[in-house]
């Protein structure tokens, strides 16, 4: 079986794809394989990966699903993973040549009686010119739980690692919500848990692409979604809300806001928040996240 999977997602990505495996033709560690999950597409998709299939030196698993959006596509890209490791990378990027190798090297650089709770480690992007996308980590190894870097650091921006395919398995993304899922509910809920290893060493080419499998649309239309995000953000973090009160109003407004939508929709019981705080910032916010619904549905 292979140390790493590396996994990738598309949806009519067929002109991106064949720069994703080139990048991992020029890995200099080997033992990977390569799981792609295609969420419908229709622009010669599969003809393209059967080639690959014949014709890579390494293992291509190709998947074809019907349309469910990114969340059931990376669900069933765990579950096909035979790697210990899983990095995810999206059919608009690339990995730089020596990406695997630094990765398995500061994982085996943490002490194996610590190993087990950490999930991860990640490391920077750089854009098509070489530049740094987003900030780089405080230190040039720091170990800590991702809400601290968040929020005690304040580290934003693009980043590129890979999480233990075990620890996936038992924090999959909720397929039961409608329209799109932001990942951030499935990485906080990780990163309270495990540790990661944060390395400021570049790992993955960032590439703009017009378009998306993680493509958004109108707020109604991914209201399930971002309505658990921002119940998620609240109840599981406001702990930090001194260190970025800003991000925790806009949240408190946006759940008001998302839950409106799906009160609209005959959905308005779903993700209530718990506890004294969230509650208390959610309703000093409503007014806030009323009006965002009124604007939102006079945009559409």
């Amino acid at each position: 079986m292979p140390l790493f999977t590396v996994f990738t997602p598309t949806r009519d990505r067929a002109h991106t794809l064949p720069r994703v495996h080139a990048s991992l033709e020029r890995q200099t560690f080997r033992d990977f394989e390569w799981v792609v999950v295609d969420d419908g597409s229709s622009d010669g998709t599969a003809e393209l990966m059967a080639g690959r299939q014949t014709e890579s030196p390494f293992p291509v698993r190709y998947f074809h699903q019907e349309h469910g959006h990114k969340k059931t596509a990376f669900n069933r890209g765990v579950r096909e993973a035979r790697g210990d490791l899983f990095l995810n990378l999206d059919s608009d990027d690339e990995l730089l040549p020596g990406a695997l190798e630094t990765l398995l090297r500061h994982w085996l650089a943490i002490p194996e009686t610590e190993r087990t709770g950490f999930s991860a480690v990640t490391g920077l992007c750089v854009d098509e010119g070489g530049e740094v996308v987003g900030d780089r980590f405080p230190t040039d190894v720091l170990d800590c739980h991702p809400a601290e870097l968040l929020y005690r650091h304040k580290v934003r921006g693009e980043k590129c690692g890979f999480q233990r395919t075990d620890v996936l398995r038992a924090f999959p993304f909720s397929e039961d919500v409608r329209g799109h899922v932001p990942e951030g509910v499935v990485w906080s809920a990780i990163g309270r848990r495990y540790k990661t290893r944060f390395v400021n060493e570049p790992l993955r080419v960032y590439h703009r692409e017009p378009g998306s499998i993680m493509a958004g649309g109108p707020a109604s239309r991914n209201a399930d979604g971002l309505a658990l995000w921002a119940r998620d953000v609240l109840c599981g973090d406001w702990r930090w809300f001194f260190s970025d009160p800003f991000w925790f109003l806009r949240m408190a407004a946006n759940h008001t806001r998302f839950r409106l939508h799906l009160r609209k929709a005959e959905m308005g019981g779903r993700w209530p928040l718990r506890g004294l705080v969230p509650r208390l910032l959610a309703a000093g916010m409503w007014p806030v996240g009323l009006v965002r619904y009124l604007l939102d549905r006079r945009g559409s």
